[in-house]
């Protein structure tokens, strides 16, 4: 007699309305919102364990009318699930974001209510130090199909904002501060900034950020004219830094990555790729800012052997 062959992993335990609703979110993720392939997957796969979890937890599959009233035990139950499984935090938070996703859609369509997947905290990240993403994480992070508001205006105004701090190492005040003049032409190769102390530096522009900025205006419901500012918040009002900061933390559980995946850190990133790259540590000084050579040197983490070749390279009594 043969082996049974073991269930296949990727069936959905569910009913079909919810499993229909559920369908019904990944396409609008998809079509709608654009997400990147690799989050819709991780979005997929969390949710269908999610729905494993709620067939053992309440006996026999999920429907629509079980998860339209999850309590805050129910995810709590699920996530000890999970962490006695093995999953660390940072799983355990990216599969938290897509249950409030889905929970969202479904509260819109009037199926459902998020409110216990917003009441309850993301598992606590592993506290490390600082350091720069990838530059495979830098370039996930910036992708507006990556972003997570489901508002495409948004979706559109957060990947620019992020790709000045990545591709021109702009501090998040100074990308904020651009007037809604700025990046207009699309030939410009620099822009003017004003950093700390009201001292101006020249930034290049890389075309990948005149494309991003040239999206987020032709999606922008406001006006961006020249004397306002060139971001707005949602409802057309100056906007802050702590809004992109939520908005990375959101997207730094639902890709998985460290708790050091900041907006800041793409400022980090940019200095630190560069360098990597063979960049001159006095050039990215001054795109950065920095008054001191030594707060580059720290910056970027580069270390005093590093810095001896440099200056070997660079001296001309070397």
């Amino acid at each position: 007699m043969g082996a049974v062959s073991k269930p296949a992993e990727f069936l959905v335990s569910a009913r079909s309305d919810l499993a229909d609703a559920r369908e019904n979110w990944l396409k609008s993720l998809k079509t709608t919102r654009r997400l990147a392939a690799n989050t819709l997957d991780a979005y997929e796969r969390d949710t269908r364990q999610f729905f494993q979890f709620l067939t053992g937890h309440l006996g026999e599959p999920p429907a629509l009318k079980d998860v339209a009233t999850l309590r805050i035990v129910d995810l709590r139950s699920f996530l000890a699930r999970r962490r006695n499984d093995g999953a660390g935090a940072r799983t355990l938070g990216r599969g938290l974001a897509g249950i409030r996703s889905f929970l969202r859609f479904l509260e819109k369509q009037g199926m459902a209510n998020a409110a216990a997947s917003i009441a309850i905290r993301s598992p606590r990240q592993p506290k490390s130090l600082p350091k720069p993403l990838t530059m495979t994480d830098a370039r996930r992070v910036v992708e507006k199909g990556e972003q997570l508001n489901e508002e495409p205006w948004i979706a559109a105004r957060n990947a620019a904002v992020l790709t000045l701090l990545y591709g021109c190492g702009l501090r998040i005040s100074e990308a904020l501060g651009l007037d809604g003049g700025a990046l207009t032409d699309p030939d410009a190769r620099s822009i003017p900034i004003t950093g700390k102390g009201g001292k101006t530096r020249m930034v290049p522009l890389l075309p990948v950020v005149h494309r991003a900025v040239a999206e987020y205006r032709k999606l922008c419901p406001y006006d961006l004219a020249e004397g306002t500012p060139l971001f707005r918040g949602a409802r057309g009002g100056e906007l802050h830094p702590a809004i992109i900061q939520r908005d990375m933390q959101k997207m730094r559980s639902a890709l998985g990555l460290p708790d050091t995946a900041t907006p800041h850190a793409l400022r980090h990133s940019f200095a630190t790729h560069l360098l990597g790259r063979g960049g001159d540590l006095r050039t990215i000084q001054e795109l950065l800012g920095h008054a001191s050579l030594s707060t580059t040197q720290v910056y970027t983490g580069v270390d005093s052997e590093r810095l001896l070749e440099i200056y070997e390279k660079a001296h001309p009594r070397a």
